[in-house]
C-alpha cells in the first residue's frame, strides 16, 4: 500500500520518535535531579507522547503492510548547565521533528500516497502545538531565570493538574 521509499522513511521516523521519547526522559531526570518536580512530571508526559506518537507510526507501517525496521536509537544527551539549555535542547528537537514530518510530507505528496499523506496531517498539526508549547515554556524560564524557576514549577502544576494544586486537592 505504500512504496518501499515511504516505509524506509517512515521506518526512520520511529526512531527519531523513540530518540525524543529517550531525550525527554533524559530531561525529566535531569528536573528531578534538581528539585523541579513539575518541570519533571512535564518531561515525561512529553516521553511519554513522543513514545505514543513512534507507536502510532508502527501501527500504520503495519497496516499498510510495509515492513518494519525499527533503526538504532543513540543515546541521549545527559546533563545540563540549566533549565534553559534543556527547554532550548527540547524546542530544537520538536523544531527538528517539524522538519522530518514536513519532508515526510513532501514524500508522501511525491509518491502521490493519499493514505500516507491523511495519516501525517495528524502530525503536522501536532507539531504546531508541540512547538509552540517549547517555545512559550523556555520564553517563560527565559523571563524567570533560575532564580525563579519556582514561578515556572507553579504555572506547571496548574497547567498538568488543573488548579488542583492551589485549591489543595
Amino acid at each position: 500500500m505504500i512504496s518501499k521509499e515511504t516505509a524506509d522513511a517512515l521506518n526512520a521516523q520511529v526512531g527519531h520518535e523513540f530518540g525524543a521519547s529517550l531525550q525527554y526522559v533524559a530531561i525529566s531526570s535531569y528536573f528531578n535531579q534538581e528539585g523541579l518536580p513539575e518541570l519533571a512530571h512535564h518531561f515525561q508526559l512529553q516521553a511519554d507522547e513522543e513514545r505514543a506518537h513512534a507507536m502510532r507510526i508502527i501501527q500504520y507501517i503495519v497496516d499498510a503492510d510495509a515492513q518494519l525496521k525499527i533503526p538504532s536509537i543513540p543515546a541521549p544527551r545527559a546533563g545540563f548547565k540549566s533549565a534553559e539549555e534543556a527547554v532550548k535542547l527540547s524546542l530544537d528537537w520538536e523544531m527538528k521533528v517539524t522538519e522530518q514530518i514536513n519532508g515526510l510530507m513532501d514524500l508522501a505528496i511525491k509518491q502521490n500516497e493519499h493514505l500516507t499523506r491523511n495519516f501525517l496531517e495528524w502530525f503536522v498539526n501536532e507539531q504546531l502545538e508541540e512547538v509552540s508549547s517549547m517555545d512559550t515554556l523556555l520564553r517563560m524560564i527565559r523571563r524567570a531565570g533560575e532564580q525563579g524557576l519556582m514561578f515556572v514549577e507553579s504555572y506547571l502544576a496548574r497547567k498538568l493538574h488543573g488548579g488542583a494544586v492551589e485549591a489543595g486537592a
